[in-house]
């Protein structure tokens, strides 16, 4: 009951890339890099593992952003020559690379990790990946012309790594659509039809992580602007539980989300954060099982897992530590009063 899990990402260690930063620069290249990379994999499952994580992942250390982690593996972008979009209906802009010709993988994306984090734990084993709508919402076209049609020429490309990592043995496969709250119309009709492309022929557990962004200023600065209530959720989740996907991951701690809209994703597994990513303040355990508690009138027991709000890559590597210890103890708390 209530197993713990996080919305994919944590902070990487200072030595392999720039501590406290959502776009670090790796400090180690070539065969180091690489080696690098699998050291920062192991401790990452050891922290989930000794904080009481029952799905861990791979830390996504191994990437240096989690959609560009995806888009170098890919032909037909351009990277050495970025162009400034803005991001998530021009939330913020950021450089970005440009789909110049027809996209195909290049190789496995994902696999060296996948396959490293699924040998070195006995724990299920969750891997994530940006969705297609956010994947077209972070990327210039110069080919395509059209978002729907490159979203599902990327959708293909996710299959496939997809179908890979279930081969690895991966137990959950994530998808991360940070753009479904910002494109609620596009999300309930082709976002989510992508998504269908995306898991096609899977066996594994699937799942779709949308929320309200890291805890960087952009986002918090978004956020404080939507009002005393955010129902954005309200027009796409109807949608998700009417979708093939087997789980939602939402933010619900410290979020102004109506806790009863989770009961519109009936017939789902939901993941609901139950610690904030956007704070330094350390969720006490018993905060981990109030909020555990407070889901649980419109999420059924059996349905709920307990996670992070967002990923924890911009985050002090101390205070992340700090925030896993808390929700595995507060899951256990919850576990006990309601066990």
């Amino acid at each position: 009951m209530f197993p713990t899990s996080i919305a994919g990402s944590l902070p990487k260690p200072s030595w392999l890339a720039e501590p406290d930063k959502l776009w670090p620069q790796w400090r180690l290249n070539g065969a180091d890099l690489t080696a690098g990379k699998l050291d920062a994999t192991l401790l990452a499952l050891k922290l989930q593992e000794d904080a009481g994580i029952d799905i861990v992942t791979d830390g996504e250390q191994s990437r240096q952003h989690f959609v560009h982690g995806f888009l170098e593996f890919v032909e037909g972008i351009d990277f050495a020559n970025k162009v400034e979009m803005g991001i998530r209906n021009d939330r913020y802009k950021a450089m970005v690379p440009t789909v110049t010709g027809a996209l195909k993988l290049k190789g496995r994306v994902h696999g060296s990790e996948a396959r490293y984090a699924r040998a070195h734990t006995t724990h299920k084993l969750k891997i994530t990946m940006p969705g297609p709508m956010t994947i077209v919402d972070t990327i210039a076209d110069r080919h395509y012309g059209d978002r729907v049609k490159m979203a599902f020429a990327f959708a293909d490309l996710l299959n496939a790594e997809a179908r890979a990592l279930e081969a690895d043995g991966v137990d959950v496969i994530q998808f991360d659509e940070p753009a479904f709250n910002v494109y609620m119309k596009e999300a309930s009709t082709w976002g989510i039809e992508a998504l269908h492309r995306a898991i096609d022929g899977l066996k594994c557990t699937t799942a779709v992580h949308i929320c309200y962004g890291y805890g960087i200023k952009a986002n918090i600065d978004w956020k404080t602007a939507l009002g005393i209530e955010w129902r954005q959720y309200e027009e796409i989740f109807p949608a998700l539980a009417a979708s093939r996907i087997s789980e939602v991951s939402v933010e619900c701690i410290h979020s102004k989300v109506p806790l009863n809209l989770l009961s519109l994703l009936k017939g789902k597994d939901v993941q609901i954060g139950v610690i904030d990513v956007a704070s330094d303040a350390i969720e006490t355990p018993e905060d981990v099982a109030a909020t555990i508690e407070a889901a649980l009138q419109y999420v059924p027991r059996e349905r709920l897992i307990a996670g992070t709000n967002c990923g924890m890559a911009p985050m002090r590597r101390d205070i992340a530590a700090a925030k896993l210890d808390a929700l595995g103890r507060g899951a256990a708390l919850a576990r006990k009063k309601f066990g």
